[in-house]
């Protein structure tokens, strides 16, 4: 065996045993359980809200030939809500350990920046998809419930192609957006700086770009990680009822985008500062 490759299974070594540091250290906390009961709550909450405005309102447009409402849409437009929920778990996996001071030992046991780094995303990820994808069915399951009462005349349908499509692509937004948050917290190292970054990045900027009403910000907003989201998940409402102009492939790919650069800078500024 050469001596790169020797290298490379250490590298990989490390890795797995930093990430087994980091699922064990997610789940002894109980901000962990708090904060994926909160998401689970606003998924289902948001999305019966979202679900039955859109029946009540197809209703008196329509009367009884309005089209169904189709019970996963309900969720993915839930995610707007419920994805704060999950930030500040995100947030909490890094500025919590700098806030306590115990970074330090994460440091020393894992002194390369990327591979801390890479560990908590690779824990990150898959509990954050998996949340998106419970809590999405949750949610769709009693939209559909809801809308099957006779007060909104069983205006519903829970197509199977849809349902798989919404609730991985919630899944993926999930994931990217933790990870994005985790980028912030790497590079802010403070939970109200990353809470706020974060917030302002996801709704404040892209809403008030969307307000000035000029061509540039607006195309800029709708670029911007919420959007970019909505658009992989197949959502076309901008939130001011206007269509996201580009396919699901482009949403992913600004979403993708916008997690690099975060977490690039948070590695960036993890490798120049001392804990």
């Amino acid at each position: 065996m050469s001596a790169t490759t020797e290298r490379d299974a250490g590298s990989v070594r490390v890795l797995w045993q930093a990430a087994g540091a980091e699922w064990a250290k997610l789940w002894s906390v109980r901000s962990t359980w708090r904060c994926l009961a909160a998401a689970f709550t606003l998924m289902v909450l948001a999305a019966v809200t979202l679900g039955g405005a859109s029946a009540t309102e197809a209703l008196r447009e329509a009367g009884p030939a309005a089209a169904p409402v189709p019970a996963s849409e309900a969720a993915v437009s839930a995610t707007s809500f419920a994805q704060f929920a999950l930030v500040a778990l995100a947030m909490l996996t890094i500025t919590a350990e700098y806030a306590s001071g115990s970074i330090r030992v994460t440091l020393q046991a894992v002194p390369v920046r990327g591979v801390m780094l890479a560990a908590k995303a690779l824990v990150l990820a898959p509990v954050m998809a998996a949340t998106g994808v419970l809590s999405g069915a949750a949610a769709t399951a009693a939209v559909y419930a809801l809308l099957s009462l006779d007060v909104f005349g069983g205006l519903v349908v829970l197509p199977a192609g849809e349902l798989v499509r919404d609730l991985a692509g919630i899944g993926v937004y999930f994931a990217l957006i933790a990870v994005l948050t985790l980028g912030a917290g790497a590079a802010l190292r403070s939970a109200a700086g990353t809470l706020t970054v974060v917030f302002m990045l996801l709704m404040g900027l892209p809403l008030l770009l969307m307000m000035t009403g000029s061509g540039p910000a607006v195309a800029m907003s709708l670029r911007m990680p919420l959007f970019a989201g909505l658009a992989f998940m197949g959502s076309t409402d901008n939130m001011t009822g206007g269509p996201i102009p580009y396919p699901a492939g482009e949403g992913l790919a600004w979403l993708l985008a916008w997690t690099a650069a975060v977490l690039a800078a948070g590695h960036a500024v993890l490798r120049r500062r001392d804990a």
